[in-house]
C-alpha cells in the first residue's frame, strides 16, 4: 500500500501517506500478533515517517494535527483497560475535532505555507484526509 502511494498519488501526501504505511509496514514486519500495543507501535512508525518525509511537528497545520491527538488519546484509552472496538466512537470525534481545529492554525508546512495568514478558516486537506481513513477504520472495526 505504500509503495502504491508514493509511486502513484501525485503531489506530497502521496509521498507522505507512502512514507506513513512503509514505516508502519517495517514496524509489523515479523509480528504475528496484533494487539492495541502493536497498533500503537504501527501508529508511532507513521507518525515518525510523516515528521521524517514532511519535516512538520504538531502545530503547523498538517495531517499530523489530526492524527497525533487521535494517538494520543489512545494511547491514554489503552492504558486506562479500554478497547479500540469500545472506544471506536470517541476516537472518530477526537480525530474530528482535532481535525476541525485546523481551521484556526496559520499553514507553515507544504503548500498552503504560500498562503500565511490567508490559510486561516480552512482545514488542513492532510488533516481532512487523516480524519477520513481514521474514521472508516474505526466504523468498520
Amino acid at each position: 500500500m505504500g509503495m502504491t502511494l508514493l509511486t502513484k498519488v501525485g503531489g506530497a501526501s502521496g509521498a507522505i501517506y507512502g512514507t506513513a504505511f512503509m514505516s508502519a509496514g517495517t514496524y509489523l514486519k515479523g509480528k504475528t500478533e496484533f494487539d492495541n500495543q502493536i497498533l500503537l507501535g504501527a501508529l508511532n512508525s507513521m507518525i515518525e515517517g510523516i515528521q521524517r518525509r514532511g519535516k512538520a511537528v504538531l502545530g503547523e497545520k498538517t495531517m499530523l494535527d489530526t492524527i497525533m491527538p487521535t494517538y494520543n488519546f489512545l494511547e491514554k484509552s489503552f492504558n486506562e483497560g479500554k478497547s479500540l472496538k469500545d472506544i471506536k466512537n470517541e476516537v472518530i470525534e477526537v480525530a474530528k475535532k482535532s481535525m476541525e481545529a485546523t481551521k484556526d492554525i496559520i499553514a507553515t508546512k507544504g503548500r498552503a505555507s504560500y498562503l500565511g495568514e490567508r490559510s486561516v478558516g480552512h482545514i488542513d486537506p492532510g488533516a481532512m484526509s487523516s480524519y477520513l481513513m481514521i474514521k472508516t477504520v474505526c466504523e468498520n472495526i
